[in-house]
């Protein structure tokens, strides 16, 4: 084996090759960061070889730890371990290409005819589908992380942590972290679940201080100098200024992927910035799932709609992409950063076994407030009106019974069934799903 994970004697993979694979991949993106990781594996390490299966695993691994779209960072740091810094540049940025193409279409589309009636109908049908969706996510992350009584432990807690005390999402990470590294201190067995794998080959760089000082640098230029130039010009009350700062803390604190944050996210676009309302929010996870790309994309949409209804003097539309604009490049440029910065690390600590037991514990947590999340989008879905309650340090969602939506449950429940015991795709799923919409809203609504 090679430095990289490549195997001996297998012909050195040149960089043109890497960039047609690069965009297949991209292209068959959809499913989110389960489907997309099982594409980049069947491609990378399967077909082409061009990765061995423990590296593959470790670098997963790592992704997973990390703030950011785990699958979009997975194929950054293998582009990373073949082509160095350009190869991590072009497989990340053409894994959000297509996505990033798709919603902004879909994102004017929308802005433009939310009135019609058929539009109404076709999201309509894909948010009872969307719904079923992040269900069924529930139940998979489920499945993988929670291996046994710990485990059970940690989502329990954060779950009841984030639904009913309100607890921040970056602190149930942080604390989940904690709990598992001294877990996997006082007793590995239970604690290592998501295990580590040690690479075949040696390292593809070694850690270096000079090299890491000049990565932050330039990442954290991009970052953030575009950034201060906004505040400067408009002002903090600009919606940039504010789409800026909030994606920006978002890209910190996006720890286990899309599902996990989204009701973060959903929180503060709709209640505190009114951006958007939470049907909305549906409409635009359900344009995320059903186009290439990273499920987090949906960041693009949320901007989308909170500049075009305020625009701050340009034309709405003008105002609305260059918001999907600056969301997709605050929340993706982090994520080169992260890797490009951490990966020499990570490939010298392939083995480590805390580092497992951390990844272990925050998986667990994450399937918890994903359980938050569905609870959360099942309220806001089946009825038209939710009441939030507090007592006693406590908050609630309450919803309002004769707000009840009974064309929504049914359709929600239809697209649970043919994805869990049919196992039929979620493409086709959304797809069917948005058409018995439009057939509800033009026969009996």
């Amino acid at each position: 084996m090679e430095p990289g994970g490549i195997p001996v004697g297998a012909p050195p993979v040149t960089f043109a090759e890497a960039l047609r694979v690069w965009w297949r991949v991209a292209m068959l993106s959809f499913g989110g960061p389960a489907g997309q990781i099982a594409v980049m594996h069947r491609i990378l390490v399967e077909e082409k070889k061009w990765i061995s299966e423990s590296r593959f695993l470790h670098a997963l691994n790592y992704c997973m730890l990390l703030p950011g779209p785990e699958a979009q960072q997975l194929a950054t740091y293998i582009g990373w371990l073949l082509h160095r810094t350009a190869g991590g540049l072009a497989a990340g940025t053409l894994f959000v290409l297509p996505g990033f193409v798709s919603i902004l279409a879909l994102s004017i589309l929308y802005a433009g005819f939310q009135e019609l009636t058929l539009v109404q109908a076709i999201f309509f049908g894909i948010k009872a589908a969307v719904l079923a969706v992040v269900i069924e996510a529930v139940l998979r992350i489920g499945r993988r992380a929670l291996k046994n009584a710990a485990m059970l432990t940690i989502a329990g807690t954060a779950f009841v942590a984030i639904f009913f005390v309100g607890v921040p999402f970056p602190v149930i990470i942080a604390c989940a972290a904690l709990v598992g590294y001294l877990g996997g201190r006082l007793d590995p067995e239970r604690f290592v679940v998501i295990k580590g794998h040690a690479a075949q080959g040696g390292a593809a760089a070694r850690p270096c201080l000079a090299r890491a000082v000049r990565v932050s640098a330039v990442w954290l230029a991009l970052w953030f100098v575009p950034l201060a130039a906004i505040v400067w010009s408009l002002g903090p009350d600009s919606v940039f200024t504010q789409i800026g700062i909030f994606f920006s803390k978002l890209a910190v604190v996006t720890f286990g992927g899309a599902y996990a944050v989204l009701a973060y996210m959903a929180q503060q676009a709709v209640q505190n910035y009114g951006w958007l309302n939470p049907g909305e929010m549906l409409d635009g996870l359900g344009m995320a799932e059903t186009t290439p790309g990273p499920l987090i994309q949906v960041v693009q949409f949320v901007a989308f709609l909170g500049a075009f209804r305020d625009p701050g003097g340009l034309d709405p539309y003008t105002a609305a992409v260059l918001a999907s604009v600056l969301a997709t490049w605050v929340t993706f440029v982090p994520c080169f950063l992260w890797i490009f910065l951490g990966a020499p690390y990570i490939e010298s600590l392939r083995d480590n076994r805390l580092l497992s037991a951390a990844l272990s514990a925050i998986t667990a947590a994450v399937v918890g407030v994903v359980l938050n999340l569905a609870i959360w989008f099942a309220l806001h879905v089946a009825f038209g009106e939710v009441n939030e309650v507090r007592a006693y340090g406590l908050k609630l969602q309450v919803p309002v019974p004769g707000t009840l939506d009974l064309a929504t449950v049914i359709l929600a429940a239809g697209s649970f069934v043919a994805m869990l015991r049919f196992k039929i795709g979620m493409i086709p799923v959304i797809a069917a799903s948005a058409a018995l919409g439009v057939l509800y809203y033009y026969v009996a609504r």
